[in-house]
């Protein structure tokens, strides 16, 4: 069978393997730092990812079930993350603009988010909960994982997936192409980062072609996310444009901002084009024919 002779990374190792390192870094410390919820949200977004892979070959019930525990898993721990984000994404923009930051000196906004703390304290009960409940889902979706059968998945139809994933990014690509809307282009981000997780697990049928293609997609992800931290910004500022009771210095600071995120998608589009060419088949990208997609 031609599936039998397409190698690629196993998947159920791979999906316990991720849950398992979650677990271990949310035990390493009573509360995880700052970088250790970074890696539990990278490894639930990658769990997510192989879900939607999957799905076409598993249960509906198993998709829906486990793909909602990575999804709550991930939102448990956002709000720290994103505090954490936006307070050093900012403290950065202060650095290259003191003299303007001074002047916005008692702004309530900007200093509520320059103040949020990162991680719960030790004694933060709401905290501890919090970290419970995460740790209960991921050990029951790792149990179940374990006793189900992925033994028996179609590597065809995985293929088929991913070419799914692609077409649909490509797709996605070209609307934001035409009108970058933020809200469209986090969703970009996010497709983004499915197909690069995705792909991870094709890796062995053209290693250097395909790890070059997950470096252009990593960068893409990464400027992508630093436009979203700008605009995550801007809405906590709740800035309106026109608003006749806006200091001139808070006009400043939002051309700043809408500079900087200016100069990420100088990044994103030459990038993107190559990979998400229109009439580009995924085949193509990847350097190979398979002629059953």
């Amino acid at each position: 069978m031609i599936s039998d002779q397409i190698k690629i990374k196993e998947i159920k190792p791979a999906l316990s393997g991720y849950i398992a390192e979650s677990l271990r870094l949310l035990k390493r410390n009573q509360f995880p730092d700052e970088d250790a919820v970074h890696d539990i949200r990278v490894l639930m977004k990658k769990s997510r990812a192989v879900m939607k892979l999957i799905s076409a070959q598993v249960d509906p019930d198993f998709y829906n079930r486990e793909y909602g525990a990575f999804r709550d898993a991930g939102r448990i721990l956002a709000s720290w993350r994103e505090n954490s984000v936006l307070r050093k994404t900012l403290k950065a923009v202060r650095k290259s603009n003191r003299e303007l930051f001074g002047r916005l000196a008692g702004n309530p906004r900007l200093e509520e988010i320059m103040r949020k703390p990162e991680i719960p304290a030790g004694n933060d009960v709401e905290g501890k909960k919090k970290i419970s409940k995460l740790e209960n889902i991921l050990r029951k979706s790792s149990y179940r994982i374990r006793f189900y059968n992925l033994n028996s998945l179609n590597v065809v139809r995985l293929l088929q997936e991913l070419d799914k994933t692609y077409i649909n990014l490509a797709e996605l690509y070209l609307s934001c192409r035409n009108k970058p809307k933020p809200a469209k282009l986090h969703t970009l981000r996010k497709r983004t980062k499915d197909f690069l997780y995705q792909l991870n697990f094709f890796r062995p049928l053209n290693p250097p072609v395909i790890k070059n293609i997950e470096k252009k997609l990593d960068g893409i992800a990464q400027n992508l996310g630093k436009y979203n931290d700008i605009t995550q910004i801007i809405n906590t500022l709740e800035y309106q444009y026109g608003n006749p009771e806006n200091p001139p210095e808070l006009d400043e600071l939002i051309a700043v901002l809408k500079g900087i995120q200016d100069q990420y998608l100088i990044k994103v589009w030459p990038v993107a084009l190559n990979l998400f060419r229109p009439g580009q088949k995924l085949q193509s990208l990847l350097g190979f024919k398979l002629l059953i997609i």
